[in-house]
């Protein structure tokens, strides 16, 4: 599109749309960001520069296409400005200025260089410990720059994880009541990595021993001959590499853990927490998202404290034992020893922010193909039927070619980094050997010293390339926070009502007293409507699509609430109900009931729990259920997959059915609950149903007219919740309005 701008998903109060514009470019996603948020009506949004996503999140009752305009219009102000961009808007209103934008990647590898030029040269003509510390002040500023750009990414991230409400770091939050194991798994992290600095020391004495025939520090313990050093000194290896193996195992070991408590807290807190939420924000949310926050994000929660917490520390443990070391044991080659941390740094974060868009498009590419190949196989009878199926190959050929392109370049550039970085540490070790070997021939630095030394940088340099690894997975962690808080901030459902009923003695009278009900950003569902279902009767509702019937339903069982006027049961408001009492009372039959993916027997009893098996079968000849169980194989121990797919449309609504029933509620409500089946099924079924509804209030929800015949009352709903007609099945017919119109095209005896 001209704009740049193409929709992904457009939902009531929702958008997500494609911005090419913001791909790999950070300073205008935050712009775009800015600028979008300060249009009225628009919430919130979320800016990606890795994937070029943009959410927009804004009221329900602002137009969609205004909506659509406004983020258009941006992105094209954006396009036509790219060096003046902190005033657009698209309606105006100037955005405040950002701050200056980061320095670019050519900047950053200039000023480390340039500090590390500026250190050799002091290096060469200043007094030896002025020489000494400028050097290594040079690489920890050119470190700092490096670094810069990344911590303040950081920082803004961990704010807005946090939020306003708060003052811990997220991280902390994270962790919550785990603490403990946290700091357990720290301490031994620590001492693994002083047991690794202490091995690689011993490792360089026993080097010295062999060249010089002695190590100094061992003399001192009395160790005085070679041949006792180099036992002493076994001793000392075999030790530190045990005490290496046994904390790096027990750290991991506490590290996962703490990585599993973490995902599984937040899991079951938040799986629990959406389980009680109010259904229409439950249904406001796309069941696959919420599912992909319950499981990618949750896990990735616990990933970051299973690894990439435990590097960081490690990271800094070896910094802190290494570098005073070398100040205060051979400062003369500190500065080159340590002189690629920068560079590493830089080519680390510069890989990672190069790498994240490439494994983004990769991703992208490998879901299309993955979506399109689950496509073709579940569409398989038209595929078959429109002769496509060379069509359908090609397809997934190209798409394959697509994801085997984007896959290379990605390994490309990781294989380029992962040799930068060997070639670094190999240019660091030889300058170490080289000028450290320099010094000890002048005697400016003892043989003694610098043999145990030399190879310990290397460890670090190493720990040093996962740094952008780090970084990102730190950024993923804060996304996939910020994510689980917002399914968390969602409402649960309130159950703070104090009416009270007695299941022996409801009634079951309903009446909707002057309700108007809209579904967010729709026209009223329901405007101003009254009416009564009688207790101890069957109650049918009847009429278009879009009249409000299964509404009606939702309003009943507290799935959603009333914007005005009353449901009433038995005279009280249902809002003065608990909703679990009032679910409890009331028996629902959806036209596409969930089966669980378990057995036929176990289904039935969803929710009863407790039910013997007399009564599950019971229920399920109530149900004309009975009859295809005992054919199965396995009888009610058959396992019906997820959603009952081992099952026909008309075998799950019997199985609702039957559940419905073994329930034993004073009220039930069927929704198009026998729409699936046969009409002599349907007909045994309302048999069944009239013994089934004596002394019980049913309401029955139809298309088909048969279904309701014999109902006390019908009630035909018109667009807007409108109580079109009413009466019995005869008494209706008698009118000749519309229900007998629909009756006669049914029966047949009018062309339709």
């Amino acid at each position: 599109m001209e704009s740049g701008a193409s929709p992904r998903s457009v939902t009531p109060g929702r958008q997500r749309w494609d911005v090419k514009l913001v791909r790999g470019r950070p300073r205008t996603a935050q712009i775009l960001a800015a600028a979008l948020s300060r249009v009225p009506g628009i919430t919130e949004v979320q800016a990606n520069p890795v994937t070029g996503g943009v959410l927009v999140r804004h009221d329900a009752r602002v137009c969609a296409t205004d909506v659509g305009r406004m983020v258009r219009r941006a992105v094209a102000l954006l396009a036509a400005k790219p060096t003046g961009t902190e005033g657009v808007t698209p309606d105006g209103p100037a955005v405040d200025p950002a701050p200056p934008a980061d320095r670019g990647p050519v900047t950053l590898p200039a000023l480390a260089a340039g500090g590390a030029v500026a250190a050799g040269i002091t290096l060469i003509k200043g007094s030896a410990l002025r020489r000494q510390l400028v050097a290594v002040g040079g690489v920890v500023v050119a470190t700092a720059v490096v670094l810069r750009k990344d911590w303040h990414r950081t920082v803004d991230a961990s704010r807005d994880a946090a939020g306003p409400d708060t003052g811990r770091h997220p991280l902390l939050e994270i962790v919550g009541p785990h603490r403990r194991t946290l700091y357990r798994a720290a301490a031994l992290s620590i001492a693994c990595q002083t047991a690794e600095t202490a091995l690689g020391t011993f490792l360089g004495w026993t080097g010295l021993v062999l060249i010089k025939g002695e190590a100094a520090p061992l003399v001192s313990l009395g160790l005085t001959t070679a041949s006792a050093q180099l036992w002493g000194l076994a001793g000392l290896v075999a030790a530190a590499c045990a005490a290496v193996a046994g904390l790096s195992y027990a750290s991991n070991l506490q590290w996962r853990r703490l990585g599993q408590d973490i995902e599984h807290d937040w899991r079951s807190r938040t799986y629990r927490h959406v389980q009680h939420l109010e259904l229409r924000h439950l249904e406001g949310e796309r069941t696959s998202r919420v599912a992909g926050t319950l499981t990618n994000d949750v896990g990735q929660l616990g990933a970051f404290f299973a690894g990439p917490a435990n590097d960081v520390l490690q990271l800094g443990t070896s910094l802190a034992l290494l570098v005073p070391a070398f100040l205060l044991l051979a400062p003369q080659i500190a500065w080159v020893a340590f002189l690629p941390i920068p560079v590493i740094a830089w080519l680390s974060l510069r890989h990672q922010d190069r790498a994240a868009a490439g494994y983004a498009v990769t991703g992208e590419r490998r879901a299309r193909l993955g979506s399109q190949v689950i496509n073709s196989l579940e569409a398989g009878a038209t595929v078959k039927s429109f002769c496509t199926e060379d069509h359908e190959a090609e397809h997934i050929d190209t798409l394959s070619e697509a994801a085997q392109e984007s896959s290379r370049q990605s390994d490309r550039g990781t294989i380029r980094h992962a040799e930068t970085v060997r070639a670094c540490t190999t240019a660091s070790m030889a300058a170490t050997l080289l000028i450290g070997g320099r010094s000890v021939l002048n005697g400016t630095l003892r043989f003694e010293v610098f043999s145990p030394l030399i190879g310990l940088p290397q460890m670090l340099l190493m720990r040093m390339s996962r740094l952008g690894g780090i970084a990102d997975q730190y950024q993923r962690t804060l996304a996939s926070y910020e994510r689980v808080q917002r399914l968390r901030a969602l409402p649960a459902e309130a159950d703070d009502g104090d009416g009270t009923l007695d299941l022996a003695e409801v009634r079951g009278e309903l009446v909707l007293d002057g309700v108007t009900f809209a579904y967010p950003g729709r026209p009223a569902a329901l405007e101003d409507l009254s009416l009564t279902i009688p207790a101890g009767q069957v109650t049918a509702l009847v009429g278009a699509t879009g009249s409000g019937k299964t509404t009606i339903a939702k309003l009943l069982m507290r799935f959603q609430d009333v914007e005005s006027g009353r449901v009433l049961l038995d005279g009280q408001d249902v809002r003065d109900l608990r909703r679990h009492v009032l679910r409890q009372t009331i028996g629902f039959v959806a036209q596409d009931p969930f089966l669980f993916d378990g057995s036929i027997a176990d289904n039935i009893r969803y929710g009863t729990f407790g039910a013997s098996d007399e009564a599950v079968l019971q229920a399920a000849a109530m149900a004309e259920a009975h009859p295809f169980i005992a054919m199965l194989p396995d009888g009610y121990d058959t396992l019906i997959g997820e959603r009952g797919a081992a099952l026909s449309g008309g075998q799950r609504q019997r199985i609702a059915l039957a559940r419905t029933m073994l329930k034993n509620s004073p009220v039930v409500i069927l929704d198009e609950a026998t729409s699936a089946v046969d009409n002599e099924t349907e007909a045994a079924i309302q048999r069944t149903l009239r013994s089934f509804a004596a002394d019980r209030t049913m309401i029955v929800i139809a298309h088909r007219l048969s279904t309701v015949r014999h109902a006390d009352r019908i009630y035909v709903m018109d667009k807007g919740g409108i109580v079109a007609e009413q009466g019995t099945h005869d008494e209706l017919l008698a009118q000749h309005g519309h229900y007998a119109s629909l009756w006669q095209i049914q029966a047949g005896e009018l062309a339709a």
